[in-house]
């Protein structure tokens, strides 16, 4: 998970960006810093990061509108740090396209795994648009770049968050049985809880917006005590 993965750091505070580093470059990671949105574009002319912790308070632009930026050409993993009792930021990060968010103070351990549930998440997402920016399934066809699905009667439809990730990783593997941790490790970071019925709620909705019917399903078949299979052919264009 952490093998070649890299992180960039970007926070005025140059305590907390030496603390992070340290913890990180222990667990593997390959860390590189920022300590104002100015250094944090030349960090990003130069490299290519896997995820980028991003504080919400600095000097210049504020990790806000350095997030909308980010957002314009990237969908690159992004944890926002915000003041601990400062509910709004974390709102407003989120909606300008922040994967996550973490209050400070916080715990290294904490952000660790937040990082490795994203990155694991940053997994389903990426080999998908390596075959080509459209697959074709059923009568739809997905942009993987705008997440957008476009039915063949001319309808249109935006997706985001975690419908994109769900039909991202049943398209990456059609035909094969997809069991309720292996999606909700995708959509969510982490394996489902006992009694849990989050997963089938997300595939009804999924299901709803495809136009699927699950009792006679044409593209996501129910796997009686395994999971959920992507039935449809799947083709890939450029």
């Amino acid at each position: 998970m952490t093998k070649g993965k890299q992180i960039l750091i970007v926070d005025d505070d140059q305590e907390i960006r030496e603390l992070l580093q340290e913890y990180m470059a222990r667990a593997g990671f390959d860390v590189i810093t920022a300590a104002d949105g100015r250094a944090m574009y030349g960090q990003l002319e130069q490299h290519q990061p896997d995820l980028i912790i991003l504080d919400v308070m600095m000097p210049g632009d504020d990790g806000f509108s350095l997030c909308q930026q980010i957002r314009r050409s990237s969908q690159v993993p992004i944890i926002m740090l915000t003041a601990a009792s400062d509910e709004a930021d974390r709102v407003i990060g989120l909606e300008l396209g922040a994967d996550d968010y973490i209050a400070k103070p916080f715990s290294p351990r904490e952000l660790m795994a937040r990082i490795k549930a994203l990155l694991r998440r940053a997994e389903f997402r990426q080999p998908i648009k390596e075959n080509g920016r459209r697959i074709r399934f059923a009568d739809w066809s997905l942009d993987t770049l705008s997440q957008q699905l476009v039915n063949d009667d001319g309808s249109q439809m935006d997706l985001t968050g975690s419908d994109f990730i769900l039909l991202s990783l049943f398209l990456q593997h059609p035909g094969q049985v997809l069991d309720r941790d292996t999606i909700s490790d995708a959509t969510r970071g982490r394996e489902t809880l006992p009694m849990e019925r989050g997963i089938d709620v997300q595939i009804s909705r999924l299901r709803q917006k495809l136009g699927d019917n699950g009792k006679s399903p044409r593209i996501i078949k129910t796997i009686r005590g395994s999971g959920y299979m992507l039935i449809a052919e799947v083709s890939h264009e450029d």
